[in-house]
């Protein structure tokens, strides 16, 4: 049996509505599976705070809420899919499922649906967090 690293992993949760944030941390703990490290968290609640926090490149995964307000979580994540460099691994959290299109659009790596199962969360986390560690660019 191997351990986590040591090492937290930094992941952006993106969303205009507190309530929201902290059903995403909630859901996911502080560990999503027992081989990752740890999470640390980053929240932003605006458009401008999460792309300034995306562009300082220590962002390991970012959690976007398609709901959030004005900027919405999809076009952050087409955002920054277009514009960052060495962009982390994105997970959409939308409303309805018929807006898995637009999860599509936005080039989300994974996409999730409300109300919030903690174990989809928490699996789709840990499979972005496995993919991130694999999957890291050198240093500029």
């Amino acid at each position: 049996m191997s351990t986590a690293p040591d090492s937290p992993m930094k992941v952006l949760v993106y969303s205009d509505d507190a309530s929201t944030r902290a059903q995403i941390r909630l859901a996911l703990g502080r560990r999503p599976a027992a081989d990752l490290p740890l999470i640390e968290y980053v929240e932003c609640a605006t458009q401008p705070a999460a792309v300034t926090r995306l562009d300082e490149g220590d962002i390991d995964v970012m959690i976007v809420d398609a709901e959030a307000r004005p900027a919405g979580g999809l076009g952050v994540c087409r955002q920054a899919k277009d514009e960052v460099y060495d962009c982390p691994p994105v997970l959409a959290i939308i409303a309805r499922r018929d807006d898995g299109w637009l999860a599509t659009w936005s080039r989300a790596d994974k996409v999730i649906s409300l109300p919030l199962d903690p174990m989809a969360a928490a699996n789709a986390v840990a499979e972005l967090m496995r993919w991130r560690t694999a999957n890291r660019l050198p240093a500029l």
